[in-house]
């Protein structure tokens, strides 16, 4: 049989022509994406990724990784003996359980994901928040209800921090020697105290400083869904607010959502929330018409 009638080859051809006009479109562009979740305990799951990232820079696209890391400092802590306390699922991190935190993400995990790139042959560089002045952080408040006076109090989370200023200058400078940032959340201060960052919130604030044309945000579940289960492929800051109001948006999803609103209203071009347990869901979503989560634009 000749190459050009083995319908396997020609399968291959037909999807890398539906996949050329978003090369040509977003050539030189850049794609934040945030990995974390069960994918990155997959060893199957983590080579896939790997292997996309190094694609979207072999095809022109500049990816940026940030990852996340909750399991992996919930299982150091255990191991030291250090006890956690969450509130609204914010770990409640002190001294201690903050350098535990850096160590976890900006050595043991930053540097594994380095390497998984680096077999796939690409040239990664990892990094945290802290690097370069990247991200400096600021101290989130938090308060909670007493529901038996329901009198709101602050609640002290210690050395959690959210993002307050975004300078890409060390981005900019490795993409330009044809770097793939990977990114560990943790952030300092004015002051220089390191707090530890919710990686998607990470992500968002430096998809926006960088114009991204993409978030992606890889989760353990398809997107979003509606009611009868269904994927909601494209939402927009007004349709989530409605879906939010009837409850078809709840828990952990809130947050994700508001991440991906918060970018795009602040220049991300359009973020994705899609399963990272599924095989190069990310190129699925991006190269195919058919798309593979939920899109969300302004």
């Amino acid at each position: 049989m000749s190459a050009s009638s083995d319908p396997n080859m020609l399968a291959k051809a037909e999807v890398l022509i539906e996949a050329l006009p978003y090369f040509q479109r977003y050539a030189g562009r850049t794609f934040v994406v945030k990995y974390g979740g069960h994918a990155m305990g997959d060893p199957e799951a983590a080579r896939d990724f790997a292997e996309d990232i190094v694609l979207l820079k072999a095809v022109g696209i500049n990816p940026v990784v940030v990852h996340g890391g909750g399991p992996q400092i919930g299982e150091m802590l255990k191991k030291l003996g250090v006890e956690s306390t969450f509130v609204d699922g914010l770990r409640v991190t002190d001294k201690a359980t903050a350098d535990v935190a850096e160590m976890v993400l900006s050595g043991a995990i930053n540097k594994q994901l380095v390497g998984w790139l680096t077999g796939a042959g690409g040239k990664a560089i990892g990094i945290s928040g802290k690097d370069g002045g990247l991200v400096r952080a600021k101290k989130v408040e938090r308060t909670t209800r007493d529901p038996d006076s329901n009198i709101e109090k602050a609640v002290d989370l210690g050395f959690v921090g959210a993002p307050e200023h975004v300078d890409t200058t060390i981005i900019d400078t490795a993409v330009a020697s044809g770097m793939i940032p990977v990114i560990a959340p943790i952030g300092a201060d004015a002051q220089g105290n390191t707090y530890n960052i919710n990686a998607d919130t990470m992500a968002g604030a430096i998809a926006a400083a960088l114009g991204a044309a993409r978030l992606f945000l890889l989760t353990d579940v398809a997107g979003v869904l509606d009611k009868q289960g269904q994927l909601l492929t494209d939402l927009t800051p007004a349709d989530m607010a409605k879906l939010k109001d009837d409850g078809t948006i709840s828990g952990g999803m809130i947050p994700k959502l508001e991440t991906c609103v918060s970018a795009v209203e602040a220049g991300c071009e359009a973020a994705v929330v899609l399963d990272g347990r599924v095989a190069h869901a990310m190129l699925l979503e991006f190269f195919t018409a058919r798309g593979a989560g939920t899109l969300v634009r302004a």
